[in-house]
């Protein structure tokens, strides 16, 4: 793989483990709140949710970084297609900025990763 490709692989991996941190350790605190916009009500009410939803995006993070240390195309490739279904579904139901904050950066990994 590319330096490029690399790269653009390792940063889906960062944004998805620093989802993980934000959604299982700081949903409910201001942080977290901020981020996601949430009312301190809300944030309890929903932070059991957002702690699977954070071991998710872990998993994610987990398989872009064995594909990265395999050097292993394919794995990079079906992880990265997690990650822009889940950023698709997500833009669909829930907010359209998580197409741009999840889903264009790994179509753009993705498309390094096939081609360079």
């Amino acid at each position: 793989m590319s330096p490029i490709a690399i790269a653009l692989t390792a940063l889906v991996a960062l944004l998805h483990l620093g989802f993980l941190v934000l959604e299982m350790f700081f949903w409910t605190k201001p942080l977290g709140r901020k981020v996601f916009r949430l009312d301190p009500q809300v944030a309890r009410d929903s932070a059991k949710l957002a702690m699977n939803q954070g071991l998710y995006n872990g998993f994610l993070a987990a398989g872009l970084l064995w594909g990265l240390w395999l050097g292993d195309r394919g794995i990079c490739l079906f992880f990265l297609g997690c990650v822009v279904v889940a950023g698709l579904f997500g833009a669909a139901t829930v907010k359209r900025s998580i197409l741009y904050v999840q889903a264009l950066p790994a179509i753009l990994a993705a498309i390094a990763v096939h081609y360079f």
